[in-house]
């Protein structure tokens, strides 16, 4: 078990993304400055301290979520759980004033594997330390059982973190901050490159690449679940956060067209309240009439249309065709990452694609990034 904050013992931290996304996450949290220790399913551990906690939150562009684990214990039965909640020293992270919503996830391979019953022993050891529990709690606390073993962390983000606070206008099929994020640093991408979106609905890729192109925390205009927690220090978060750029802006274009004038509507909003209206340049166009801009080569990011998405799949086989012969006689030294969920549509393009990536659930779908090096 961890100390409370004012404890300079290292913490557990646990960086949750998507599955398929860890070494991406993990090749990121290195970038920070932080060291990897174990890299799962699901998501990335590595130690630090309280600060460290809040400076990934504000900083993690490809977590979901960042976890601090408590600590664990062995439990056989309900009663020794629930002999364990009662003693557990709750109050050295969380706040008796703040409600904590529970979640409890068990493994048939535990003698303790009804959750519904799990959880109703942590609530009570809980309350009988006066602490409020609530479904709707904006702090929570997430006990695992596998193997006889309850491991008990709590979340420190709140809202998800692909919820950057400054992103209000969506399209119908949205791709997740984080997700974009992940994708962009698959393609290479440094922030140092051209990025153009012929499909660029709302805009996630490009506001992506021009918030890394100078060096924006991608958390900086919201809040934290860890702002309600036990010696919780706001002082030192104001200096952890900044809404200044840490790099001048890049010289290379990030623009983006679409067919929909109210998704160019959308994306140009976004990028007023994203603070990089001034990196950006959004032009309703069809992808077909998309040129390469007057510039060094760059990267290419598409998110298109996909059947189980749209609806129509057959519809879609002679737009990827196009696309893709678009791409390849107009965008020669560029390199391109098309996000689909079917890979027949990806090869109708044409495109010497890299080896195929990890296949990514998102949006009730299994997305793959498909890839190419330079076109040549």
């Amino acid at each position: 078990m961890q100390g409370g904050m004012s404890d300079a013992s290292a913490l557990t931290i646990f960086a949750i993304t998507l599955p398929g996304l860890e070494a991406t996450l993990a090749d990121e949290i290195r970038a920070l400055g932080f060291a990897v220790d174990t890299v799962e399913p699901g998501g990335v551990t590595f130690a630090g301290d309280w600060p460290d906690v809040w400076r990934a939150n504000l900083e993690l562009r490809c977590a979901t979520r960042v976890l601090i684990r408590l600590g664990s214990f062995m439990a056989f039965h309900l009663a020794q759980l629930d002999k364990r909640a009662k003693k557990y020293p709750w109050a050295d992270v969380l706040d008796p004033q703040v409600p904590i919503r529970v979640e409890v996830a068990t493994s048939r391979k535990s003698k303790i594997y009804h959750a519904g019953a799990a959880t109703t022993r942590i609530v009570g050891g809980l309350e009988a330390q006066g602490f409020t529990c609530a479904a709707d709690g904006p702090v929570v606390l997430k006990c695992r059982i596998d193997d006889n073993r309850v491991t008990l962390s709590v979340d420190t983000s709140g809202e998800p973190l692909h919820k950057r606070g400054h992103k209000q206008a969506v399209g119908k099929a949205p791709l997740r901050e984080t997700l974009a994020a992940a994708f962009l640093a698959q393609c290479g991408y440094d922030g140092t490159q051209a990025v153009h979106d012929p499909m660029c609905g709302s805009g996630t890729f490009v506001l992506e690449a021009a918030e890394i192109a100078v060096g924006l925390q991608a958390g900086r205009t919201r809040s934290f679940a860890f702002e309600r927690f036990v010696g919780f220090d706001p002082d030192v978060l104001a200096q952890l956060r900044t809404d200044a750029r840490r790099r001048s802006a890049q010289a290379q274009p990030l623009t983006g067209s679409d067919r929909d004038a109210g998704a160019i509507t959308m994306a140009c909003a976004n990028a007023e309240r994203a603070g990089v209206a001034d990196l950006v340049h959004f032009s309703q166009a069809n992808a077909a009439d998309s040129a390469p801009h007057d510039t060094a080569p760059g990267l290419v990011m598409i998110n298109p249309p996909y059947g189980a998405r749209i609806g129509d799949k057959k519809a879609l086989y002679p737009v990827y065709g196009r696309l893709g012969q678009i791409l390849i006689e107009s965008y020669k030294g560029w390199r391109i990452g098309i996000v689909t969920s079917e890979a027949a549509l990806a090869k109708t393009t044409g495109l010497p694609f890299l080896p195929d990536g990890p296949s990514i659930a998102h949006g009730g779908l299994r997305v793959r990034l498909y890839r190419t090096d330079v076109l040549t």
